[in-house]
């Protein structure tokens, strides 16, 4: 069993058990949350597809931890301009570990 979740702008393909990285949710680390924007449940052969989404379907998960990505850097330059730019960009994060797939 697993479902399509939207979240933070994206959308994430989730089974229940398994850990995932989303934007930043301001929530305790240890508490439950609900997500309740399903677009999709497929339990075998049974397959639902919202219109956007799935009605009375949550997604129910645990917040393990916050955190920092990897740092990506951007450098701008304009050749012969004499103009060069670093800049650098970490994106928060939270840890969620899926409890169970409600529909």
């Amino acid at each position: 069993m697993y479902a399509v979740v939207k979240t933070g702008g994206k959308q994430y393909k989730v089974t229940i058990g398994e850990k995932l990285k989303v934007e930043q949710i301001p929530a305790d680390i240890d508490s439950q949350i609900v997500l309740d924007q399903v677009l999709m449940v497929v339990d075998g052969e049974t397959v639902v597809v919202g219109k956007p989404t799935v009605a009375g379907a949550t997604i129910k998960a645990t917040v393990v931890s916050h955190g920092r990505g990897d740092k990506v850097r951007i450098f701008k330059m304009r050749r012969r301009k004499h103009y060069q730019k670093h800049q650098g960009h970490r994106q928060n994060f939270t840890e969620l570990r899926i409890d169970a797939i409600e529909k």
